[in-house]
């Protein structure tokens, strides 16, 4: 059994990390109500602008964009959208996973890796995947610190600038995407060559559609549009889902810390009571020893 000062140690360090676990726990919620509030805020216009590109491809072959051009899958580049930042249990580790898997499944062709956040770009530095910066001209750390629709967008950009210069055959991007606090769903999306999703004949309108400004106008500005868009809607999932994630894992790390001190005082009184008996034990036996 350890000594009585190892044991008041553990418990010194043991109750300093609680204070630190459960002050990350508040500063995570405090943050997260935000973050929450973006997502849930830019789904229903994603949705919206999806739906209307939905019934536009209905009249409309979609397949005439620059950005809607199927091509043989030679030159792949995958967005790993990750945290700037740990303590969040699996929440990187779960995107890093899926993207080496995505990589081992594309063996055939030349896949890069464009990592958004400082744990996918320390992991994929160490490994020949990563697109160089003479390549994309971006701060992968920095998108964070300043989440804006302008900032996705310029990345976005020069995805499409790339795309269009057959540069690279497909986009892909992976991501943590939020539900609520406690539940986070790692998804593989394509983000080019964009293909809105194909509706059953049931469902397509029978109405014809006036196109104002014209087709050729909507193919070129509003599907770049929403391309740019998906990625914005990607990174505050992923932002969102951070946050939950390590509100998460610090709520159970203070639980663990709170059971770890229960059983640490326990042990503590044990050998103190010990201790006691002991010099008990030593006290009577001398007095013994002199009545004797």
């Amino acid at each position: 059994m350890a000594n009585l000062k190892e044991v008041r140690t553990r418990i010194t360090s043991v109750n300093s990390t609680k204070q630190i676990t459960s002050a990350m726990k508040m500063v995570s919620a405090a943050k997260l109500k935000r973050a929450q509030d973006a997502i849930t805020q830019m789904r229903p216009y994603a949705n919206k602008l999806k739906e209307i590109i939905g019934n536009v491809s209905a009249t409309l072959d979609i397949s005439e964009g620059a950005l809607s051009v199927e091509r043989p899958k030679n030159k792949i580049i995958v967005v790993a959208i990750t945290s700037n930042r740990g303590l969040c249990g699996a929440f990187n580790n779960n995107v890093i996973k899926t993207t080496k898997s995505v990589i081992e499944a594309n063996a055939h062709a030349e896949v890069k890796v464009l990592p958004l956040g400082k744990k996918a770009n320390d992991f994929f530095s160490k490994t020949p995947f990563k697109l160089s910066t003479e390549e994309f001209n971006y701060d992968p750390i920095a998108i964070f610190d300043e989440l804006t629709f302008e900032n996705a967008a310029d990345i976005c950009q020069q995805l499409m600038d790339a795309f269009q210069a057959e540069k690279v055959d497909e986009v892909r991007v992976i991501y943590n995407q939020f539900k609520n606090a406690a539940t986070q769903y790692v998804q593989d999306e394509t983000l080019l060559p964009m293909q809105p999703e194909e509706k059953s004949d049931e469902s397509l309108s029978s109405a014809e559609y006036i196109f104002n400004p014209s087709k050729e106008e909507i193919i070129t500005s509003l599907i770049p549009q929403a391309i740019k868009l998906q990625l914005f809607k990607a990174l505050l999932d992923s932002h969102a889902a951070e946050h939950g994630a390590r509100m998460t894992a610090m709520h159970k790390a203070t639980d663990n810390a709170g059971e770890l001190l229960k059983e640490l005082k326990l042990q503590y009184n044990k050998a103190r009571q010990a201790a006691i008996t002991n010099e008990i034990l030593e006290i009577c036996a001398g007095a013994e020893a002199l009545n004797g």
